[in-house]
């Protein structure tokens, strides 16, 4: 039997054993990021085969966000009880079997069920990059290999858009819930082969059931909200009741925290204050991230009429560009203070979303594309800075709890930004039912407006 002790790896590999392991973390996340992307592409084609409508549709993705975003929260409790291993590989593997599943699905509540539960494995995933990297490599390197990290975070969502057209297009819609088995399963081999047993384990403690019940109820509940506010008439007592619901289960949540033994959320944590404001940083870097993700190929195929290849080439050089940057970004985060590179991040993005706001029907293709480029390095600057920033001044113990709560934060500012922005846009100038250049252009200031916004609270991190 292999020893997967950090002795044993470091024998058996060398010092390549801490990339090795980064490598299969990776794997883990852009499978979940490319499934949260590469689904968007194929909902008119599902649409048609199951004869379902927007508001059935949406589940598709809203309940795979409320999924991954609640769950997140419960990977700090797996890494206490089983360690990295045993549980990213478990992850991996239910999640290739639901994907199947989905794939396999003969109504839409069968995928809609698959999806929800791909987007909890997805959940808690996403968090064992960010802990793994801070337990394994020294404090002067770890910006350098949440860099290396992150190219593989940001490449998905690139490339799943170009990968789901050609799939739906060349094949059929189930392929798209099938692409990302390959990885996953690769994946479960590598953290069976390079992924270290846990040195320690806390004395056993209950997870809070009801307190991940209660969020996801909040979370859930609060996005179908917004979504259905998109088509408000007739809906009026439902999107209100919905809406009263969430709330209560918001504090109720609250409640439950503070009065919990163990609670989901680390109370400890939120005492410290540089990692209080990272988190502040860090949902605005979701609504960044996955707010122009949905708005650029929207705005330029609906207000400037570009195809839907067009759409994709724009967004292609951009994710190249960052995937270039994150390495850069993430030495310089080794040297340089957090709060810094992440101000230069949000002025960057703030900038390009402004430019895109006062854009108009005649801009050129190059001009675009230079705007999403510039876009793309200012959250190339973000990511690994706000990572080092938030868990550097934590102790090895908590790094668990960290890591879940700060891709939490994120997540959650990606999923209410976009259906903020949606909503902007819906209730925004249409002509002849399809939004004008002025409701985008509304959009894009709201995004300026915020992520510019999380610039005070950045620069108080102190680190």
């Amino acid at each position: 039997m292999s020893d997967n002790t950090v002795e044993g790896l470091r024998a058996r590999y060398g010092e390549r054993w801490r990339w090795l392991a980064v490598a299969t973390v990776m794997l883990g996340t852009m499978a979940t990021v490319l499934s949260a992307t590469v689904v968007n592409v194929a909902l008119h084609d599902i649409m048609l085969e199951f004869g379902i409508r927007q508001g059935q549709v949406h589940w598709l993705a809203t309940g795979f966000i409320a999924a991954m975003t609640t769950t997140m929260l419960a990977s700090s409790w797996l890494l206490d009880h089983f360690g990295v291993r045993k549980t990213l590989a478990t992850a991996m593997f239910l999640f290739t079997v639901i994907s199947l599943l989905g794939g396999f699905a003969t109504s839409p509540e069968q995928l809609i069920a698959a999806r929800i539960g791909q987007g909890a494995m997805a959940g808690l995933m996403q968090p064992m990059g960010m802990y793994l990297v801070f337990r394994i490599f020294p404090r002067n390197r770890r910006g350098q290999a949440m860099g290396i990290y992150g190219m593989g975070v940001i490449l998905a969502p690139a490339l799943g858009p170009v990968l789901g057209g050609f799939l739906v297009d060349q094949l059929d819609w189930r392929y798209v819930m099938f692409a990302p088995v390959p990885v996953t399963l690769a994946g479960v081999f590598m953290a069976w082969r390079f992924l270290p047993l846990p040195v320690s384990r806390p004395a056993p403690y209950r997870f809070d059931f009801p307190g991940l019940v209660l969020l996801g109820i909040a979370i859930g509940l609060s996005l179908d909200t917004l979504n259905r506010l998109q088509e408000l008439a007739g809906q009026e007592a439902r999107i209100a009741i919905e809406g009263v619901v969430a709330v209560i289960a918001l504090v109720l949540f609250v409640i439950r925290e503070r009065r919990a033994r163990h609670p989901l959320v680390n109370i400890e944590l939120l005492r410290n204050p540089a990692f209080v404001y990272a988190n502040v940083g860090a949902m605005a870097l979701g609504l960044a991230l996955f707010g122009s993700t949905y708005l650029v190929p929207l705005f330029v195929q609906t207000a400037l009429e570009f195809t839907a290849t067009e759409a994709g080439l724009l967004m292609l050089p951009a994710g190249i560009v960052l995937g270039m940057t994150f390495p850069l970004a993430g030495r310089l985060a080794d040297r340089l203070s957090a709060r810094k590179l992440v101000i230069f991040g949000i002025v960057l993005f703030a900038i390009s979303a402004m430019l895109f706001a006062v854009s108009d029907i005649e801009l050129a293709f190059g001009w675009l594309a230079l705007w999403t480029v510039l876009g793309r390095i200012g959250i190339g600057f973000m990511l690994p800075a706000l990572s080092t920033g938030a868990l550097n001044p934590l102790a090895p113990e908590q790094l668990g709890a960290g890591s879940s709560t700060i891709n939490f934060t994120r997540q959650l500012g990606g999923a209410f930004g976009v259906n903020i922005v949606a909503l902007t846009i819906e209730f925004g100038d249409h002509s002849g039912g399809i939004p004008t250049i002025g409701a985008f252009h509304s959009a894009w200031w709201l995004v300026a407006v915020f992520v510019a916004m999380a610039a005070i609270p950045v620069w108080k991190m102190r680190v």
